[in-house]
């Protein structure tokens, strides 16, 4: 079968939303791209503070990857941790789902400049190419806002292209994803990984309950 999608978990739902969801991600065909979390948070404020090269900022930053996602592996029994694409695909095959490792791949295709513009949805957008597959941002919040979602005046956007999305300041995404996008000719949906039946509608054909916020970015 494949991969059907490539899910991004950010950070900011870990542990226990991260763990909950690539538990349920079970027999779904999902590859799982875990954030840097607060580990990443850490190493940008360091850097913030130090002014570390920017190789080395956008590589500790990956490695912070790398260790969400092996912690959230040792918590999920169907999952088994992958290193490479071909990897990626023989766990899936085994029927178990895989959670990307993801410096060592990176630092074979190295596909990005040493940027803090650079973080795991761009990341996983990549991935997704490669794979073929559709991409989830899993976030903290419901998908994008017209500005911080806690800013008066701020209005959920349920759909967006990406060449509009640039025009924006800060989102719950990364500033590289829409180029990305756009690049690709593919979208991606922005969902709020606190309700993991949310999750579970956008890449299950058999559950058509769309009765929530979340964002498709379209990119073509």
């Amino acid at each position: 079968m494949g991969i059907k999608q490539v899910v991004k978990i950010g950070g900011s739902l870990f542990p226990d939303y991260a763990i909950d969801l690539a538990n349920k991600l079970e027999n779904t065909d999902s590859c799982i791209v875990l954030g840097g979390g607060e580990f990443a948070n850490l190493i940008r404020r360091y850097d913030d503070q130090k002014n570390f090269s920017k190789q080395t900022s956008h590589w500790t930053a990956i490695d912070c990857m790398d260790i969400i996602a092996k912690l959230v592996c040792d918590k999920v029994d169907s999952a088994r941790l992958a290193y490479s694409i071909d990897e990626v695909n023989l766990v899936s095959d085994d029927g178990f789902t895989p959670i990307f490792v993801v410096s060592d791949f990176l630092t074979k295709e190295n596909p990005f400049e040493c940027s803090w513009e650079v973080t795991s949805d761009s990341i996983a957008a990549y991935i997704s190419h490669i794979l073929n597959a559709k991409l989830l941002i899993v976030t903290d919040v419901n998908g994008i806002y017209t500005q911080e979602p806690k800013e008066p005046g701020s209005t959920f956007i349920s759909k967006i292209d990406a060449k509009t999305l640039l025009t924006f300041q800060e989102s719950s995404i990364d500033v590289m994803l829409p180029s990305l996008l756009l690049e690709f000719g593919t979208d991606c949906y922005v969902v709020n990984g606190k309700f993991p039946e949310r999750v579970m509608s956008l890449i299950d054909d058999n559950i058509n309950d769309y009765n929530f916020d979340y964002t498709q970015i379209t990119g073509d």
